[in-house]
């Protein structure tokens, strides 16, 4: 469920030591700090950015216009955050929500790697599905990962999403047409107690 906390909506995290919670604008600077410091290492797996992409302006332009897709029921940006410190460590995504027959929301994030390997995307994974389903009356999540990218198919997997095919040559990634391994969960998925 999604509560209000200091202005701030957040989703119940499953993780010890894991907060989730709307993005806000105050949280521009530290997404900007994880994007800069990461480069390197998140370039192969996105699309290609310009560098107006790296300034505080526009990472707090996306925030705001990820806080008007919420009011509007169109997309809902989280941020990953350790409670002992509030410090934002990563970014999980519904976009594209349709209404209508379909009820779907296609799923993304990243995670700080100074803090993969201790659960976080997964347990974030689950609950933020849980919350699209159970809260939002989505029917579908779906999501899809590059067949190199090892661990966030390994959290799909972990996160039990179904692995439904192949698409290829799906997004542009780095200036390249890339393949997608396509996962997705539906509510059934939950109902039948899959997590």
């Amino acid at each position: 469920m999604l509560h209000e906390a200091n202005g701030s909506f957040s989703i119940e995290s499953t993780h010890p030591g894991l907060r989730i919670r709307l993005l806000q604008v105050s949280d521009a600077e530290r997404l900007l700090e994880i994007r800069r410091e990461n480069f390197d290492f998140f370039k192969p797996f996105e699309p290609e950015r310009s560098e107006i992409y790296f300034t505080l302006e526009e990472q707090a332009r996306l925030i705001s216009i990820g806080l008007e897709a919420v009011q509007t029921g169109q997309g809902y940006t989280f941020g990953l955050f350790l409670p002992e410190n509030d410090k934002l460590i990563g970014r999980m995504e519904l976009s594209g929500v349709a209404r209508g027959p379909f009820q779907n929301a296609n799923l993304g994030y990243f995670v700080d790697p100074a803090h993969h390997g201790q659960g976080y995307a997964t347990s974030a994974v689950k609950d933020v599905v849980r919350y699209a389903i159970n809260e939002l009356g989505l029917h579908r999540i779906q999501a899809g990962v590059m067949p190199r990218n090892t661990p966030s198919n390994r959290v799909m997997e972990k996160a039990v999403f179904r692995r439904e095919g192949l698409a290829l040559n799906f997004l542009k990634i780095n200036g390249v047409w890339e393949d997608h391994v396509l996962y997705a969960l539906t509510a059934e998925d939950l109902q039948n107690g899959v997590f």
